[in-house]
């Protein structure tokens, strides 16, 4: 399966790649974090 694979040692590293994960992971804390202050606005903060 393709998830299990070991890493290739003569694959070059991607800068595209790493560049790709990070917007991805980005992407996701900010996504998290917007969901946590809905929330807190929701239960704390309302009026």
């Amino acid at each position: 399966m393709y998830f299990f694979r070991k890493k290739d040692p003569n694959r070059p590293e991607s800068f595209n790649l790493k560049v790709m994960h990070f917007i991805n992971a980005l992407a996701i804390i900010m996504f998290l974090a917007g969901i946590i202050w809905k929330l807190i606005d929701v239960f704390f903060l309302k009026k």
